[in-house]
């Protein structure tokens, strides 16, 4: 057995204390190589086949506008115009070998001249174009890739791919990154869905599926990027994080994503199984719903953030591997606040706040505790028990995620405790910002709506200096904690479990990328 940790932050009451750490512009997430060395004494064999255990299944018939792209992306289907190297902390050529701002509102992207998609077809510009037509006209477009940021996409010539902004944008390079803008062959949109099947450029073909259970993947014989290490795998979905680690520690899994801290003892107690922990923008938050009362009142929602132990929470819970949050970002963080340390408890300042605002206990705050992460039914009740010290009384109800969200964005709800990588839309914080907590943000979930907040976001997204962005996003995370518009718990890690005849995996904390052609497995 082998543990790779990769960053360890002094200061702490808790003995491991592990928090995400991320920086762009040359710093990168941080996370060494968070790769699995895998066995040393046998050779690959191109025969294998592997299975990974991920923690969500595809929506939307493979739609790649919506959630279910990461799918296609981590199983090694799916492909970007660029991409974000996390170690290297800047965006690199994928399907694209270069790329040039022509004016102040359009960029050129050139394509490599020696890619076909997987049903033998070329990738031109014109395929190009018409698969970012489709997410950027889609009826609930990518958070990344809408028509608030990209106004129009055209083939300038037969290798040559424009994208024009509404605005000056120094992020269109990263926006192609992301997963949902990954580019699939004409065929894939002939029906009245989307059929990734066979069309997509990556090392692996998808060639069976098991709704919401699993899809099978064989080796892209023709792959671009060169020779293809796996014969084929298996992805299966799987919910249940206890499940997850113990099928990669039976051998039933190969590979199992994040893993919850409860499974650890026994994984890193096993010689069969590595487990990789990188650096991750990932908070546990507890959602507000800024617009329903009680917590409509800033004074209940400070409250509430004064009657947390977030110290104690981090060492009960998460057993030390996560240290409490001081905001919504971490502290390592370039765009970090100033000065943001973690709120102690404070009982007797919380139940003032509650007089202050009048609060009386008319119904309970219900909290739905997202199923996905295991480790949230205990994190409920820690926060029902501290809650119920300042006379809040608080109804927990696990949810899939899928099932709780259409409630959540409808603002039927209290709160919501859940997490969400800050670098899941693009690779800096403005996709995450702007979504999350602006006023038309498309994924506010808080319902959170404040001018100055929105006039620093639109200032920081035409901002081109990374430092000048980066003050920016600290000032108006600063609004976000000063008006308590959630509570933002601990910073987390990206904790995966690998078996130790797989080789060739770097462990991404972003969760896009699995399988890759250099994945492999050695013989038995």
């Amino acid at each position: 057995m082998q543990v790779v940790l990769l960053r360890v932050f002094k200061g702490s009451r808790a003995a491991l204390g592990v928090v995400a750490v991320l920086a762009l512009g040359g710093c990168g997430l941080g996370n060494g190589t968070g790769g699995n060395p895998g066995s040393t004494d046998k050779a690959v064999d191109t025969n294998q086949r592997i299975v990974v255990d991920n923690f969500r299944a595809p929506v939307a018939d493979w739609a790649p506008e919506s959630d279910a792209a990461y799918i296609l992306s981590l199983s090694g289907c799916l492909e970007t115009l660029t991409k974000y190297d996390h170690a290297e902390g800047k965006v690199v050529p994928f399907l694209a070998s270069s790329w040039k701002q022509v004016s102040d509102l359009e960029w050129d992207f050139t394509l490599r001249d020696d890619v076909k998609f997987q049903d033998g077809t070329p990738l031109t510009a014109d395929a190009v174009v018409a698969s970012l037509k489709h997410v950027l006209e889609a009826k609930v477009p990518a958070r990344a890739f809408s028509k608030k940021v990209v106004s129009g996409v055209k083939a300038v010539d037969a290798r040559t791919v424009r994208v024009s902004t509404p605005v000056e944008s120094p992020l269109v390079p990263y926006r192609l990154a992301s997963v949902n803008t990954g580019v699939l062959a004409p065929a894939a949109y002939k029906g009245t869905s989307v059929d990734p099947f066979g069309h997509c450029t990556g090392p692996f073909v998808p060639v069976s599926e098991k709704a919401k259970q699993s899809i099978t993947l064989d080796r892209n014989e023709n792959y671009w990027g060169g020779k293809v290490q796996l014969a084929g795998a298996e992805v299966r979905f799987i919910t249940n994080g206890a499940t997850r680690a113990a099928q990669v520690q039976t051998g039933e899994a190969d590979i199992s994503m994040s893993i919850p801290v409860a499974s650890l003892p026994s994984l890193e107690g096993s010689r069969d199984v590595t487990v990789l922990k990188a650096d991750s923008p990932r908070t546990a938050t507890l959602y507000l719903n800024n617009k329903r009362k009680p917590l409509n009142d800033p004074k209940v929602r400070k409250a509430l953030r004064a009657a947390l132990d977030l110290e104690a929470l981090a060492a009960s819970v998460y057993e030390g591997a996560a240290l409490p949050a001081s905001g919504p970002f971490a502290p390592s963080e370039p765009w970090a606040i100033d000065g943001a340390v973690p709120p102690k408890q404070d009982l007797d300042a919380a139940k003032k706040l509650l007089a202050e605002a009048g609060y009386t206990p008319e119904r309970p705050l219900e909290v739905i505790a997202i199923v996905e992460r295991a480790e949230f039914a205990d994190v409920a009740t820690v926060l029902q028990d501290n809650l119920k010290k300042i006379g809040v009384p608080v109804a927990v109800q696990s949810k899939e995620y899928a099932a709780a969200e259409p409630d959540v964005m409808a603002g039927k709800y209290d709160m919501l405790l859940s997490q969400r990588n800050r670098l899941i839309d693009i690779a800096d914080p403005i996709g995450f910002l702007t979504a999350d907590y602006s006023c038309e943000g498309s994924y506010n979930l808080s319902h959170f709506c404040d001018a100055e907040y929105d006039r620093l976001i639109g200032e920081a997204s035409r901002a081109a200096d990374s430092k000048e962005r980066y003050k920016l996003y600290a000032r108006a995370g600063k609004i976000l904690d000063e008006q308590a518009v959630n509570l933002w718990l601990v910073n987390e890690q990206a904790t995966d479990a690998v078996r130790k005849e797989v080789q060739g995996f770097v462990q991404d904390p972003l969760s896009r990328y699995v399988l890759t052609a250099q994945t492999a497995k050695s013989g038995s």
